[in-house]
């Protein structure tokens, strides 16, 4: 009844495109970005003290199991309570932003790991969840990092990491990116552990694989049995 068939298997494969954002967005009112600010300064002070209780009772900080062990995140974990009950009676919307998603780990090993990437340059990180990628990007020098938010500002380099859950998602999101491509010329990063939405678009014809990493152990059993994560370099 835990976690695994539950929160794990709809949010690997969501159906309702808006319906995952607003989810995503809903909590206390704040954007995906506020719970980033908050888990990145560490000062709570987007959150009401009940909530900060909430999160800090529910969930915990942690480096490990994952690609990135110099990163700590305040995550869900098997040995938080949540993990082990039904979905439903998670009072605060469904917590996207707790879990270290597969194509996000792959993009932060690669910027930690090739800092020249972003060094000096303005990123946005979209679709941020817990917000490690952008985490990374600072911790490699990037002179400005925004989030989780589609600004409509020039940015020298996008990443996005488990975006193309959704056929109509993944469809906008192709179209966005090309126009940012052929306006700006901004380097676009996918990350993604090879779902079906994302191998069978047509984005395909247009990347450029730059490294894969083998997934740890843990990510592989909460990602039903996905072994590997890529990133791409998009190309239109």
């Amino acid at each position: 009844m835990a976690l695994n068939p539950g929160w794990r298997t709809f949010a690997l494969f969501p159906t309702n495109q808006s319906g995952v954002f607003l989810k995503a967005m809903r909590s206390s009112g704040l954007s995906s970005y506020s719970w980033g600010h908050y888990l990145w300064r560490g000062t709570g002070s987007f959150l009401d003290p009940e909530m900060k209780a909430f999160l800090e009772e529910n969930t915990e900080v942690t480096s490990s199991g994952s690609l990135t062990p110099e990163i700590r995140l305040r995550l869900l974990t098997p040995r938080c309570k949540f993990w082990w009950e039904r979905a439903d009676l998670w009072p605060h919307g469904d917590p996207y932003w707790a879990i270290y998603w597969p194509g996000g780990q792959a993009l932060s090993r690669y910027l930690l790991d090739n800092p020249a990437i972003v060094r000096g340059k303005s990123v946005l990180d979209l679709g941020s969840g817990c917000g490690a990628t952008a985490i990374a990007a600072k911790m490699s020098g990037a002179s400005r990092i925004l989030a989780n938010d589609i600004d409509p500002s020039k940015w020298d380099l996008i990443v996005l990491g488990d975006m193309f859950y959704d056929e109509d998602l993944a469809d906008s999101l192709h179209r966005w990116l090309k126009n940012c491509f052929w306006t700006h010329r901004t380097q676009v990063l996918i990350g993604d552990p090879g779902r079906p939405q994302f191998r069978g678009h047509s984005i395909q014809h247009q990347l450029h694989k730059v490294v894969e990493y083998s997934l740890p152990e843990p990510t592989r059993q909460e990602n039903n049995g996905l072994t590997t994560s890529i990133v791409w370099d998009f190309q239109p």
